[in-house]
């Protein structure tokens, strides 16, 4: 336990860069400058209340799959029951945790964290979540050592409890682990996005949706975005605009097909 509580207190000690939509909602909501806002994070975040600290470091503190792989690997096949939680929260709350929040001057702000961002952080971790024996055995086998962290974390999310579901992760994994043409770490985490977006019941289910989805990103992808009046389009030059070729959602929707194309191959091989 005392492992989990020092790699617990390093990961949220480590420095994190605030998004400009964090530094736009400091600024909006207390009127504070952007130049301003190291002191703010000093002087006046600690005498805020904790549903306020939350709204401000909910985007900071909500761990990601990235960060649930940390402690994927230091857990292995084991778990951490909810009941220890608490216990686990109110050790680093009187440790103290020091947050390095990093604000757009690159300037590092040393902020002691309360219990509610804490509890946070520990709450959405999925500590007691567990990968059943054949899954984490599979991995085992078929992960190459740069991706196997990252794969236990997508298998310790809660949409593959389901059978139906877990079969469609297992499939996967040993079809792209035997394949140089799949990149399992990335293309894993579009396949929890899917499952988690449509939750299909089974293989045959998400082999049914997958072609509905490819002929909506198609469509999509082949027509232009209408113009809502003539002077619009004007604005935007006319029959020379070029927005869909520089939207990052077209880059999206185009990355999203070619993926759902390996993944039918995948599945259906």
């Amino acid at each position: 336990m005392s492992k989990l509580v020092e790699t617990l207190a390093g990961e949220l000690e480590r420095p994190r860069e605030l998004s400009v939509r964090v530094l736009n909602y400091i600024g909006g909501t207390y009127g504070v400058d952007q130049d301003a806002i190291g002191v703010f994070l000093v002087n006046e975040l600690p005498k805020l209340e904790d549903d306020e600290i939350d709204l401000i470091l909910s985007p900071v503190f909500t761990p990601k799959l990235a960060d649930q792989s940390v402690f994927v690997e230091l857990l292995g096949s084991d778990s951490v029951p909810r009941a220890q939680w608490p216990a686990l929260i109110q050790q680093l709350v009187t440790r103290p945790i020091r947050a390095r929040l990093v604000t757009a001057d690159s300037r590092s702000h040393s902020v002691a964290l309360r219990e509610v961002t804490v509890e946070r952080y520990v709450y959405r971790l999925r500590l007691d979540a567990a990968i059943p024996a054949s899954l984490f055995q599979l991995l085992e086998r078929t992960s190459s050592a740069a991706d196997r962290s990252l794969l236990k974390a997508v298998a310790r999310q809660a949409i593959w409890e389901n059978d139906g579901r877990r079969n469609i992760l297992a499939r996967f994994l040993t079809t792209a682990g035997g394949s140089n043409n799949y990149r399992p770490a990335g293309d894993a985490v579009e396949l929890l996005n899917l499952v988690e977006s449509y939750k299909p019941a089974d293989m045959t289910d998400l082999l049914l949706r997958i072609p509905r989805r490819q002929q909506v990103l198609e469509s999509e992808i082949n027509s232009p975005k209408p113009f809502f009046s003539a002077r619009v389009q004007e604005m935007h030059g006319g029959q020379r605009d070029q927005r869909q070729q520089g939207d990052a959602r077209l880059s999206a929707k185009q990355n999203e097909l070619a993926f759902l194309e390996r993944l039918k191959q995948m599945l259906a091989g």
